[in-house]
Protein backbone atom coordinates (compact mmCIF):
# COMPACT_ATOMS: atom_id res chain seq x y z
CA UNK A 1 0.00 0.00 0.00
CA UNK A 2 1.45 3.35 -1.05
CA UNK A 3 0.70 6.10 1.44
CA UNK A 4 2.85 8.91 0.01
CA UNK A 5 0.67 11.47 -1.77
CA UNK A 6 3.11 14.35 -2.26
CA UNK A 7 6.82 15.11 -1.98
CA UNK A 8 8.23 18.64 -1.66
CA UNK A 9 11.95 18.83 -2.43
CA UNK A 10 14.18 21.65 -1.17
CA UNK A 11 15.29 23.59 1.91
CA UNK A 12 12.45 26.12 1.83
CA UNK A 13 9.01 24.69 0.98
CA UNK A 14 7.94 28.01 -0.58
CA UNK A 15 10.73 27.78 -3.18
CA UNK A 16 10.79 23.99 -3.46
CA UNK A 17 9.76 21.63 -6.23
CA UNK A 18 6.68 19.50 -5.53
CA UNK A 19 5.39 16.31 -7.13
CA UNK A 20 2.07 14.71 -6.22
CA UNK A 21 0.11 11.62 -7.26
CA UNK A 22 -2.14 12.51 -10.19
CA UNK A 23 0.06 15.42 -11.37
CA UNK A 24 0.22 15.68 -15.17
CA UNK A 25 3.64 15.41 -16.78
CA UNK A 26 3.17 15.84 -20.52
CA UNK A 27 0.86 13.04 -21.66
CA UNK A 28 1.48 11.05 -18.47
CA UNK A 29 0.55 11.33 -14.78
CA UNK A 30 2.45 10.69 -11.57
CA UNK A 31 1.23 7.25 -10.55
CA UNK A 32 3.10 6.69 -7.29
CA UNK A 33 5.83 7.96 -4.99
CA UNK A 34 7.56 5.27 -2.97
CA UNK A 35 10.37 5.02 -0.44
CA UNK A 36 13.11 2.78 -1.83
CA UNK A 37 13.44 0.46 1.17
CA UNK A 38 16.22 -1.66 -0.37
CA UNK A 39 18.35 1.46 -0.79
CA UNK A 40 17.59 2.54 2.79
CA UNK A 41 18.63 -0.85 4.21
CA UNK A 42 21.78 -1.13 2.09
CA UNK A 43 23.09 2.47 2.32
CA UNK A 44 21.15 3.97 5.26
CA UNK A 45 20.05 6.83 2.96
CA UNK A 46 16.41 7.61 2.17
CA UNK A 47 15.62 7.65 -1.53
CA UNK A 48 12.20 8.25 -3.03
CA UNK A 49 11.15 7.01 -6.47
CA UNK A 50 8.59 8.88 -8.57
CA UNK A 51 6.78 6.76 -11.17
CA UNK A 52 4.76 7.94 -14.17
CA UNK A 53 1.96 6.06 -15.90
CA UNK A 54 0.75 6.55 -19.45
CA UNK A 55 -0.02 4.62 -22.62
CA UNK A 56 3.47 3.10 -22.56
CA UNK A 57 2.86 1.72 -19.06
CA UNK A 58 4.59 2.48 -15.77
CA UNK A 59 8.09 4.02 -15.78
CA UNK A 60 10.52 5.45 -13.25
CA UNK A 61 10.75 9.22 -13.80
CA UNK A 62 12.76 10.68 -10.92
CA UNK A 63 14.76 9.66 -7.90
CA UNK A 64 15.05 11.97 -4.91
CA UNK A 65 18.04 11.06 -2.78
CA UNK A 66 19.84 12.64 0.14
CA UNK A 67 18.19 16.08 -0.14
CA UNK A 68 15.86 17.86 2.28
CA UNK A 69 12.26 16.96 1.49
CA UNK A 70 8.85 17.07 3.05
CA UNK A 71 6.58 14.05 2.66
CA UNK A 72 2.80 14.32 2.69
CA UNK A 73 0.90 11.11 3.29
CA UNK A 74 -2.50 10.13 1.92
CA UNK A 75 -4.75 9.71 4.94
CA UNK A 76 -7.79 8.26 3.18
CA UNK A 77 -9.14 5.56 5.45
Amino acid sequence: MNLIRKIVIGQNPKDAMAYYVGMRVGQMKVDSIVLDEKHLVKYSIKRYLVYLKGEEGLMLWKTVENVPCLIEYDLNF
